[in-house]
C-alpha cells in the first residue's frame, strides 16, 4: 500500500502565559490546534489576568525561554515561528540571536504585542526598540495593530494612507512584508493593509460590535503562522487568517465582564 502519512505541522509560539486564556500562548495553542497543526510554546512570562485587566506579570529568565526554543527545535522542529509578548529588551536580542544562528530558520511571524486589549503596557521603550532593531530583520511578517505600529515607526496613522505608509517603513526596517491591521481605527468598516515585495493587499471586513475582542492579534498572528506552515502564499494565508478571526469574533463564548476571549474553535461547533 502507499504511504499516505502526512506529518502535522508545527508551530512554535513564542509568548507570555495569559491565566485567563484568552490571549498570549493559550491562544496561540488554540489557534493552531483548531486549524489543524501542532503547537509548542516557548513561555516568556506568566502574566496575572482575567478579562479586566493584567495585575502582575512575571518574566522568565532568559537562559530558560532560550532553553525551550532550543528543546523545541532540536527535537520536534518547527514550520512556523511565531513571537508574541517578550518582555524585556536583552530577550529580544537573545531570541533573535538564537534564531539567527539556525541554518533551517522557518517563516517568522512577529506580533509585536506592547499592550494588553485592556490597555496594560506590556513592553517598555528598550523592548520596543530592541524589537526594531534586532528581531524585525528576521521576520516573515510582522503584524502590528494602529497603536503599535505608531510605536515602531513614530508616526501617526489615521487613515489608509498612513497604514501604507508605515507597512512601507516597517519593510524599510527588515521586515520582509507587514500587515498593518485596522481595528483601533473608526468606521463600520475595518481595513488592514498588507505589503509584500509583490505589492499592496487592502482587506475589508464589517465590523463587528463587541467588548469580546481579547487576544484577537495573538489569534490571527497563529492563524497566519499556522497556514503559512501547512504551505499557504502569505498573502493567501493572511486573507484566510483574517476571516477566521472575523467568524471567531463573531462565536466569542461571552466570558467574563471585561474584554472577553474570541471563539477559537467556532468551525468544530
Amino acid at each position: 500500500m502507499p504511504n499516505t502519512f502526512q506529518r502535522t505541522s508545527r508551530v512554535l509560539t513564542i509568548a507570555g502565559s495569559d491565566s485567563g486564556g484568552g490571549a498570549g500562548i493559550q491562544a496561540d495553542i488554540k489557534t493552531v490546534a483548531a486549524l489543524g497543526g501542532y503547537a509548542t510554546t516557548a513561555i516568556t512570562a506568566v502574566t496575572v489576568q482575567n478579562t479586566r485587566g493584567v495585575e502582575a506579570v512575571h518574566s522568565v529568565p532568559d537562559e530558560i525561554v532560550l532553553a525551550q526554543i532550543r528543546a523545541v527545535l532540536d527535537d520536534i522542529g518547527a514550520d512556523a515561528i511565531k513571537t508574541g509578548m517578550i518582555p524585556s529588551a536583552s530577550l529580544v536580542s537573545a531570541i533573535a540571536q538564537t534564531l539567527s544562528e539556525r541554518d533551517d530558520l522557518p517563516p517568522l511571524i512577529l506580533d509585536p504585542v506592547m499592550v494588553a486589549s485592556s490597555g496594560d503596557a506590556l513592553a517598555d521603550a528598550p523592548t520596543m526598540t530592541a524589537l526594531k532593531q534586532d528581531l524585525l530583520p528576521h521576520a516573515t511578517l510582522v503584524t502590528p495593530n494602529i497603536p503599535e505600529a505608531e510605536a515602531l515607526t513614530g508616526g501617526r496613522i489615521h487613515d489608509l494612507e498612513t497604514q501604507l505608509a508605515a507597512a512601507e517603513e516597517l519593510i524599510d526596517l527588515g521586515a520582509a512584508a507587514a500587515l498593518i491591521k485596522g481595528g483601533h481605527l473608526p468606521g463600520e468598516i475595518m481595513r488592514d493593509v498588507l505589503v509584500t515585495d509583490q505589492g499592496m493587499n487592502i482587506m475589508e471586513r464589517p465590523r463587528i460590535d463587541t467588548r469580546h475582542t481579547h487576544g484577537t492579534g495573538c489569534t490571527l498572528a497563529s492563524a497566519i503562522a499556522i497556514l503559512l506552515a501547512q504551505g499557504h502564499p502569505l498573502s493567501n494565508a493572511v486573507q484566510e487568517a483574517g476571516d477566521y478571526l472575523h467568524e471567531a469574533i463573531r462565536h466569542a463564548p461571552e466570558l467574563g465582564a471585561g474584554a472577553g476571549p474570541v471563539g477559537h474553535f467556532w468551525s468544530l461547533k
